[in-house]
């Protein structure tokens, strides 16, 4: 049984893919950058200013004191 051309030789099937199956080597390449990307990305995005953003509420807030009833809106 032989090994698939991929595995046996990847620099050189890139290449040949790039020239090839520019499709096939394209994803390869976006593939590979992903987990690059998700060490190096948040602390290039903090030294540049942006911030992480406040985390959505889990519940309604209970406004404090007594509920305003409205008035006005009642069946005649």
């Amino acid at each position: 049984m032989t090994t698939p051309q991929f595995w046996s030789t990847p620099l050189r099937y890139l290449r040949w893919a790039s020239h090839e199956k520019p499709a096939i080597f394209y994803a390869l390449v976006t593939g590979a950058m992903g987990p690059v990307f998700l060490v190096t990305l948040p602390p290039i995005r903090r030294y540049f200013g942006d911030v992480d953003p406040e985390p959505v509420p889990l519940t309604y807030p209970i406004p404090q004191g007594p509920r305003v009833i409205p008035q006005g809106y009642d069946d005649k």
